[in-house]
């Protein structure tokens, strides 16, 4: 099954995929700023900045008001909910897998003479 290349849930993953986009988020989350105040931590120019807002506008995790002439970004979380839930499917089956190797090293810690036995039988 495919999933067509303009849904909303891969727009969030490619622009979280960049490490300066979830930097910018993460400072969001404190509050809104402006763009020259989004620059100041990274080595880049506010243009460049403001390519990665327009990716992170794009995906809806960002808004940007007007006034006057402050720009103030926003962060809007909604669409980082709908990956957190895509995510949290997957939880439950890691965490049976994880616990499934849990009980197999349980048992092989318990008999090593077992192991060692079972890797002679398929060696010889």
């Amino acid at each position: 099954m495919s999933m067509p290349s303009n849904d909303s849930l891969s727009t969030t993953f490619a622009a979280l995929a960049d490490p300066t986009r979830r930097a910018i988020l993460a400072r969001l989350a404190l509050g809104e700023t402006s763009v020259a105040e989004l620059s100041q931590p990274f080595a880049m120019s506010a243009p460049a900045v403001t390519k990665h807002l327009k990716v992170l506008q794009h995906a809806g995790l960002v808004r940007q008001g007007r006034q006057a002439q402050w720009r103030p970004c926003q962060l809007q979380a909604a669409p980082l909910r709908e990956a957190a839930d895509w995510v949290a499917q997957y939880r439950q089956h890691w965490e049976e897998r994880l616990d499934r190797l849990e009980d197999y090293l349980a048992v092989l810690q318990a008999s090593p003479t077992t192991l060692l036995a079972s890797t002679k039988k398929g060696t010889s």
